[in-house]
């Protein structure tokens, strides 16, 4: 039997996934992954997203505006974020964030989402997921801005921003996830940053359908490759693929605690 392992965050509402899942899902159980956090990121599918977790043992999800729709999308309230958390699956807020690769140019409505989300995770106790990229000293700011103000727990999702960054959000006790970036050849610094992280902080996802690892990369992700990101984990940390899974279950347990055993 391979190691129980999670995908804290995967997009099955995406069209790839479509007349697929139970396939998708059974074989992510084969390959050992026993829960999976589906993520909704516009909010007009959130109906959608939560009639997946309803559907599927084991699956659950989160709900938030995307940074790169943050400015076509209506700003999303606390007040919602909050009515969401009711459900017994909704286990996290977000995913949010900052994204000035691609949409620099709505970085202002994005930081006023953000600050939404962080609210939210506040208010519920929740914990926030974070998409960062190329925003690494405001996403700081903001964040450790709403940690001084009211703490909070937070993910930051497929992380591979820089290390000011990482040590931002490990003083605040936050949690970095592993992609199947970190099993990419190149990704040699990025995994010399998740190296220097404690080994409690760190969760596992596919971001699938996208960021698949080798063997994979390329191709369509799915949750069920969650077991070759963590084998590229185990390496980094000097650990054996049963020992770093498990690790990683720990770890999810005791940020998403909603969706723990």
């Amino acid at each position: 039997m391979p190691p129980e392992l999670v995908d804290s965050h995967c997009h099955l509402d995406f069209p790839d996934f479509d007349g697929e899942l139970p396939d998708i899902i059974a074989r992510a159980r084969a390959a050992g992954v026993t829960r999976m956090v589906t993520i909704c990121t516009r909010l007009h599918q959130e109906p959608k997203v939560r009639t997946i977790a309803e559907g599927y043992e084991g699956v659950f999800y989160a709900a938030g505006i995307h940074p790169m729709s943050a400015a076509e999308q209506p700003l999303v309230t606390v007040d919602q974020l909050v009515a969401y958390a009711a459900h017994p699956k909704f286990v996290g807020i977000g995913e949010t964030g900052l994204d000035y690769h691609y949409t620099a140019e709505s970085a202002e409505i994005q930081k006023t989402s953000l600050r939404v989300h962080i609210q939210a995770a506040q208010e519920t106790g929740l914990p926030l997921i974070i998409h960062a990229r190329a925003a690494d000293e405001d996403m700081a700011t903001i964040l450790r801005e709403g940690f001084q103000a009211k703490p909070y727990a937070c993910v930051m999702h497929c992380f591979s921003s820089g290390a000011e960054l990482a040590r931002a959000a490990l003083d605040m006790g936050f949690y970095l996830s592993m992609s199947g970036i970190t099993a990419f050849p190149k990704s040699q610094e990025l995994r010399d940053i998740f190296a220097a992280a404690p080994v409690d902080r760190i969760l596992l996802e596919t971001d699938s359908p996208y960021l698949a690892p080798p063997p994979y990369r390329g191709k369509r992700n799915e949750p069920a490759y969650t077991a070759f990101t963590a084998k590229a984990g185990a390496a980094v940390f000097g650990m054996s693929e049963a020992e770093f899974a498990a690790q990683t279950c720990a770890n999810f347990d005791r940020l998403f605690t909603k969706a723990a055993r």
